[in-house]
């Protein structure tokens, strides 16, 4: 293959996270030559058209140009947005089709470490999927902008492969109806007022964006637009139409959030309160938790509950009176979750806003064994006097620091349980556990994210035996 060459060719699979590799087929002398490139956003058995942009060590790379035949399981997606959002990648699969991509490529990962570097074998269990496929989430960030350049005002997701255009997304199908409504009303009041959007190479323009968080079990909704102060609107008018939509939740909060950093990212500098309250309350496991603005919490809260009962089994008996590490803890959902069967459970987050309401939700649901630390995980664990028995790590995305993975190893718990949400940062840090006396007894995959690249993975790791 050669650099701006357009060439047609098969899907053979996809790497995580949407890594897909195609098959080109030409004949040399009779005999027919296998060439492969790996092509961003095409499926497992399509045949798509390409145009190879990049040539690195021998390896090809190109960018999906158009499908010419779709795969033979693909059907009729429900969404009129798939393939100008950048937000679904599998919605055209049936769901168990997509299950089965994404457990192969968890295992896959896992194999290139463990069954490589381990002397024992480990258990991989599969993966278990979402209670809910559609209207699913509870928390969309939508963006404000033009779907093309001096277009109209849009409301919704970053159109695929682009960081500027917006795709109005007002049939999102893993949202909810109240969150089309409130898009739909919203992107309507501010089109008849012509207000500006705030543009990323000008920095100019006042809407930014609109969060709107919906609890599954209670269905307590919170709205916050946010806005830079380059302008004024009449948001009383604005919460007035909101509270008249017929949604099937309840309002229970309407935020104005105003931002002017130049970044392209939702916080505040003020927020003020247009009615009611700045959090609702949410439901998991029996526990109740209050989730602001910003309180990161799972975005699936019937998937966290498949989630976090799952690591509750990897765990076991092994928690059972003991102090127990909880790091990268969040709003304190695992660590509340352990409490009752704990000596005592210390929480490590370096979010101070989550810290604070990792605290608050303890004190909602009666558990007063839990401890909460605000800072990064590297630097709080030397001044933590009381040792872990056992710990329980959900790092970020980019996994757990090196330094910090040191410091974990070094307290040689008899076993941990690590829960990632990108199993390319997990294969990675494992491979530093095996390194360091640790092996992995079993692994699950778990989708929180139906019709999306993303997938979590739960492993129960423990300390290799000395003869």
């Amino acid at each position: 293959m050669k650099k701006g060459q357009i060439l047609t060719g098969v899907v053979e699979r996809i790497d995580f996270p949407n890594k897909g590799i195609v098959r080109v087929e030409t004949e040399v002398d009779g005999a027919v030559l296998k060439e492969y490139c790996t092509v961003k956003n095409a499926l497992p058995g399509q045949t798509v058209k390409f145009g190879v942009n990049k040539m690195r060590k021998g390896k090809a790379e190109g960018r999906l140009l158009s499908v010419e035949e779709p795969a033979a399981c693909e059907t009729n997606n429900p969404c009129p947005h798939y393939g100008s959002c950048g937000g679904c990648t599998y919605i055209s699969f049936p769901y168990e089709e997509q299950l089965q991509i994404k457990e192969a490529q968890v295992k896959k990962l896992l194999d290139a470490v463990l069954l490589e570097k381990q002397k024992t074998p480990y258990v991989f269990e599969g993966i278990k999927g979402s209670p809910a496929q559609y209207e699913y989430r509870n928390k969309m960030e939508f963006s404000f902008g033009d779907e093309v350049k001096d277009g109209p005002l849009a409301l919704g997701m970053h159109k695929r492969g682009s960081f500027y255009d917006i795709v109005t997304v007002q049939n999102c199908q893993i949202v909810d109806e109240d969150y089309r409504q409130i898009l739909s009303a919203t992107l309507e009041y501010f089109t008849q007022k012509n207000a500006t959007f705030f543009h990323r190479l000008s920095h100019i323009g006042y809407l930014r964006h609109l969060l709107v968080r919906k609890a599954v079990k209670t269905g307590e909704i919170l709205i916050a637009l946010v806005t830079t102060t380059q302008e004024t609107y009449d948001l009383e008018s604005y919460k007035d139409m909101l509270l008249e939509l017929p949604l099937t939740g309840r309002i229970t909060g309407i935020l104005h959030t105003q931002n002017d950093s130049v970044a392209d990212v939702v916080r505040s500098d003020k927020t003020d309160i247009l009615y009611g309250q700045d959090y609702f309350f949410e439901e998991l496991l029996g526990l109740k938790f209050k989730i602001s603005q910003f309180s990161f919490f799972q975005t699936n809260s019937l998937g966290a509950e498949v989630l976090y009962s799952t690591a509750r089994e990897y765990i076991g008996e092994a928690g059972l009176g003991k102090t127990v590490y909880d790091l990268y803890s969040g709003t304190g959902t695992i660590a509340q979750l352990m409490a009752p069967v704990a000596k005592k459970v210390i929480g490590v987050e370096i979010v101070e806003e989550a810290v604070e309401a990792a605290k608050k939700n303890a004190e909602l649901n009666g558990l007063h064994n839990c401890e909460f630390i605000a800072g990064d995980v590297l630097k709080v664990l030397d001044t933590i006097e009381e040792k872990p028995d056992f710990i329980i790590l959900d790092p970020p995305r980019d996994g757990i620091h090196p330094k910090a993975l040191t410091k974990i190893i070094e307290y040689g718990v008899d076993k941990l349980v690590y829960i990632s949400c990108k199993p390319t940062s997990l294969a990675r840090d494992l491979e530093v556990f095996l390194e360091n006396g640790y092996e992995v007894e079993k692994a699950v995959a778990v989708d929180q994210f139906p019709w999306t690249a993303n997938i979590e993975t739960i492993a129960l790791l423990s300390k290799r035996k000395t003869v």
